[in-house]
């Protein structure tokens, strides 16, 4: 009797060990939410960046992803991170105009000049000012595109001037940079640009030169002007629910931000090499580039100085601390531009 009494709890512990071993093993399955189709270099390295996690835990978590908006569309991504929606999502920050205040810093017209500058500064801007207003998720990391310039259907802008009258697409403060610049701005989604520029409803659009690749706009604009000085990088970020994140084991949380900090390098250059291609694309089919000379760059800066003036008065008003994050932002893109 005895004996069949041992069997019996070795029989118990065995299978108590194999369940424990069951959950403690089970993998982290999350779902990547993010708006870019499965085919654009963003969806590409965002997979990756699922793939590389899975490989560094040794299958402990696993990343689903759902491109194209399937899960959350770009402006309701944030939130759907938030409540749980998605576990992990990739947006852009200015899709939720007002709800990150003092981060509408990153996408003023700071004289971006590359990617990998602007995608550098703004998680050097995240980390030191650690923004209250995103403290609903847990960052991965941000990112942001190449420099956005003035693109038009076939006028040589090379001054102020030439863009008098004009219209051209921009929304929210790429809307208030084009008005500055002395155009009208004209609002519409960016899927919409490609057909009101070919019907004549816009002239031209401020955008990164990827775009004239990736949303073929180089097929109806000719005309490039590289305004370096007020050129805007928007800001992106990638961001993970924070329950989520805090039932990850240490180890594992250790191991992703380690990946971040990798994948903050790498999206920063993958942005700058759709540019490159976006600039082949667009010079195969006959467009022309125009750079604005330093005195004539030095001219749109002044031009577009009310907007920087604006958002210190704005943000200062509800107690945040513009002016600092305005000159972190300047200075810090200036280091990393020399």
């Amino acid at each position: 009797m005895r004996h069949f009494r041992w069997v019996h709890l070795a029989l118990a512990a065995s299978t108590a060990a194999i369940v424990w071993s069951t959950t403690a093993f089970a993998a982290t399955d999350l779902r990547y939410s993010i708006f870019f189709p499965a085919p654009h270099k963003n969806s590409v390295l965002a997979a990756e960046w699922g793939k590389e996690i899975e490989k560094r835990t040794k299958g402990a978590v696993k990343v689903t992803m759902y491109y194209g908006g399937t899960l959350t569309s770009g402006p309701l991504c944030y939130d759907g991170v938030a409540k749980g929606i998605s576990d992990v999502g990739m947006s852009v920050l200015s899709y939720t105009m007002g709800k990150f205040p003092l981060s509408e810093v990153l996408d003023l017209p700071l004289g971006s000049r590359t990617a990998v500058a602007a995608t550098r500064m703004v998680n050097d801007f995240y980390n030191k000012f650690k923004p209250k207003e995103m403290d609903e998720v847990q960052i991965m990391y941000l990112h942001a595109h190449g420099p956005a310039f003035v693109h038009n259907k076939s006028k040589v802008v090379a001054k102020l001037e030439d863009l008098k009258g004009m219209k051209i697409r921009g929304t929210g403060t790429t809307g208030k940079i084009v008005n500055y610049l002395g155009a009208t701005a004209v609002g519409m989604p960016m899927p919409e640009t490609y057909d009101a520029i070919s019907r004549g409803v816009a002239e031209g659009v401020v955008c990164p030169v990827e775009a004239l690749q990736g949303w073929k706009l180089g097929e109806v604009v000719k005309q490039t002007t590289q305004n370096f000085g007020t050129a805007y990088s928007l800001s992106f970020f990638v961001a993970m629910n924070k329950g989520k994140w805090n039932s990850l084991a240490p180890d594992v949380r250790k191991t992703i931000e380690q990946v971040n900090e990798e994948w903050i390098v790498k999206t920063g250059q993958s942005w700058d090499e759709i540019d490159k291609s976006g600039y082949e694309f667009y010079q195969k089919l006959g467009g022309k580039i125009t750079t604005l000379s330093k005195e004539e760059d030095a001219r749109w800066i002044k031009a577009v100085q009310p907007i920087f003036d604006e958002y210190v008065k704005e943000k200062t008003a509800k107690g945040l601390p513009a002016r600092d994050a305005l000159k972190f932002c300047q200075d810090r893109l200036g280091q990393l531009q020399k």
